[in-house]
């Protein structure tokens, strides 16, 4: 379809017209079904995200030894969560009183490349190493991995590139994991990209593309270098089922966290989870961990910015990543700028499509503010994108004895001049 054939298809379309005019909606999702039902559509199964979580271990020595700030967690990327009671009685007195429990997943907290992405990111980088390793002879799946950690080995990976297109955090877990291990690494970023971030990853010897447009000219260009390079190594993250396993053995540690703080998830103490959703690569893949853990008993809510809504509308429309922001005449320029992405992962919408409760959208100003309220009531820095679910609370906060959890996407690694002017608005 084009531009003026989606247009004129939904001109009548009342959530459109809200979408268009960049009001903050709500839509809960009329595909959603049992997970039983919904499963089939991921193509994927729990026997392959404990493949996943058993690589992760595989590599957790190696993680530990080359970056020191995980030895307490033994080289395992894991963030904690955190009760927020603060943050919930301000909420409450400010018109959204919530009936249940508010925590927080601290994925801001993540160490190496701080944010969500350094779960998907590094483990999609770990199982391409780990294949070129084995095939090469230079490990058995048998083997200690901190051996990976030598001259030869980087010496080996030196010869291909690893490559990936992204607004920011993506590109900051796979490229300082690809250029750890001796990988050509190479990012391209949108214009929506962070100064800082650029300047992180050429810290680590990452080689940076700068675009004046937005995340889908970046993935385009990034996509073709990387098909010229005989030894390149694209992460597609609209596509990429690598990147969705790794993240969603999220969910399988989420239960095992709450099973270790006697937190017990069921029908009558159902889970609320707000995800931050820009391509959907991310937010996807926990919410299908969540979906394998829990079952029914979750409830996976998707958060983006007003101008960036392409998850919401390719779901809502059906339509996928053959319909784009811009479609509907919508700009894609928002500061969340994890989430500044127009067109939607077609995988991810397909896949996840009848298993997600409901779709919102929130405006920049009240990112902002949350960032700072988050940060005076409760100490926790993280940028406004990570924000993103708290917008969703007052949607559901009605629900009786029910964990809502906020997914904190990212934020920690922000520098503290950069923090310190959004807190001074």
């Amino acid at each position: 379809m084009t531009t003026n054939d989606i247009q004129h298809a939904f001109q009548d379309d009342p959530l459109i017209t809200q979408l268009r005019d960049a009001k903050p909606v709500l839509w809960r999702n009329d595909k959603l079904t049992t997970f039983e039902q919904a499963v089939s559509d991921v193509g994927l199964t729990l026997a392959d995200v404990e493949a996943a979580q058993a690589r992760l271990q595989r590599f957790a020595p190696y993680i530990e030894q080359v970056f020191p700030e995980t030895a307490a967690a033994k080289g395992i990327i894991e963030s904690a969560f955190y009760r927020t009671p603060k943050l919930q009685q301000a909420l409450s007195e400010s018109g959204t009183p919530i009936k249940g429990e508010l925590y927080l997943k601290a994925d801001n907290e993540l160490p190496i490349s701080g944010s969500i992405k350094a779960r998907g990111g590094i483990y999609e980088v770990l199982q391409y190493a780990e294949a070129l390793a084995l095939e090469q002879g230079l490990i058995r799946e048998t083997d200690d991995y901190r051996q990976l950690d030598s001259e030869e080995c980087r010496q080996f990976f030196s010869q291909y590139s690893i490559a990936v297109g992204s607004t920011g955090n993506l590109g900051l877990s796979i490229g300082i994991m690809s250029a750890k291990l001796g990988f050509q690494a190479q990012v391209h970023m949108s214009a929506d990209a962070k100064q800082w971030k650029k300047d992180k990853l050429r810290s680590h010897g990452v080689q940076v593309f700068e675009y004046e447009g937005d995340y889908g000219q970046a993935v385009e260009n990034g996509r073709k270098l990387s098909e010229a390079d005989p030894y390149g190594y694209f992460v597609d993250d609209e596509n990429s089922k690598h990147l969705f396993v790794g993240y969603a053995v999220a969910g399988l540690r989420l239960k095992q966290q709450f099973e270790q703080a006697g937190i017990e998830i069921s029908a009558d103490r159902p889970l609320y989870v707000y995800l931050p959703c820009g391509v959907g690569g991310g937010p996807g893949g926990v919410a299908f961990g969540l979906k394998l853990a829990f079952g029914d008993d979750v409830h996976c809510i998707f958060a983006e910015p007003v101008q960036s809504p392409c998850m919401l509308l390719g779901v809502y429309t059906g339509l996928h990543d053959q319909i784009s922001v811009q479609d509907i005449g919508l700009s894609n320029h928002t500061i969340a700028d994890g989430l500044a992405v127009g067109r939607a992962s077609g995988f991810v919408g397909h896949a996840m499509q009848r298993s997600l409760e409901a779709f919102y959208t929130v405006e920049d100003a009240l990112l902002n503010e949350l960032v700072r309220q988050v940060y005076q009531l409760e100490g926790l820095k993280l940028e406004p994108s990570a924000c993103a679910g708290i917008a969703g609370l007052q949607h559901f906060a009605e629900v009786d004895n029910a964990l809502h959890l906020v997914w904190a996407t990212g934020g920690n690694m922000m520098p503290d001049e950069v923090f310190k002017a959004i807190l001074q608005g």
